[in-house]
């Protein structure tokens, strides 16, 4: 059974206070937005769900079980992870800031995305690296981190569950997220874990979906995207275009 293009996606739980995150978003028309955004069965853009996948190796209940948890942030490319509001801090003065860190910037052009296996789950990741994206990353995290509230006691005890490096947990405690500058890895989610049998299945599927996409040239960065969650899933509210 496919799902419905106009019908919105169900709600998550309303977090506490909204949450925000600065993303790389391909252009809401580009073939990598239409087919990221298929993927998931969601547009962030919209807010809806998006047209599926025509998949020939999942039903469309399991599928939509595979990527739920992807589906919640909306497709993109982490450049600061989410956070809440520092106290005393408006979303105006976020956007603002936001607006101000991009004008200052100027677009490039990255190595085109390829799927692939991220520990258990599937994302789309440079073909090779990119210095310009690495210090788009590194600069979005120091600019903007005024605006992030420290994480609770919860939040932090929840990523170090993880197996982190010292050098994790020192960028946990200094930026509230453990993969930034050094150990940045630019990536696109797809999918949850999944075991080796239905990753390999999944990744069948998605590769045979992105070949067909157009979705593989080079990777155009013009803008960064400003992500907010207030019910359900995140959802872009603002992009900010480079001053040149």
């Amino acid at each position: 059974m496919s799902a419905s293009v106009n019908a919105a996606t169900p709600a998550a739980p309303r977090p506490a206070t909204p949450r925000y995150a600065l993303y790389f978003a391909p252009p809401a028309q580009s073939p990598l937005w239409r087919f990221g955004s298929a993927a998931l069965g969601y547009d962030a853009e919209t807010g809806v769900e998006a047209e599926p996948l025509p998949l020939r190796r999942f039903d469309a209940a399991r599928w939509h079980e595979i990527t739920a948890e992807p589906r919640r942030y909306g497709f993109h490319g982490t450049l600061k992870a989410p956070f809440r509001l520092a106290p005393g801090r408006s979303e105006a003065e976020l956007q603002a800031a936001c607006a101000r860190f991009a004008q200052n910037r100027a677009g490039f052009a990255s190595p085109g995305v390829k799927l692939a296996s991220i520990g258990r789950f599937l994302a789309l990741r440079l073909a090779a690296p990119s210095a310009a994206l690495d210090r788009l990353a590194a600069g979005t995290v120091a600019a903007l981190d005024d605006f992030r509230a420290p994480m609770s006691e919860a939040e932090r005890e929840k990523r170090l569950r993880a197996p982190l490096t010292p050098r994790q947990q020192e960028y946990l405690a200094r930026w509230g997220y453990p993969y930034v500058l050094d150990d940045f890895r630019f990536h696109m989610t797809l999918t949850g874990t999944l075991d080796d049998e239905e990753r390999a299945l999944a990744e069948a599927e998605l590769s045979e979906h992105f070949a067909a996409s157009g979705a593989d040239g080079p990777l155009i960065v013009r803008e960064i995207a400003l992500y907010r969650q207030e019910a359900g899933p995140f959802r872009l509210i603002a992009r900010f275009p480079f001053g040149s």
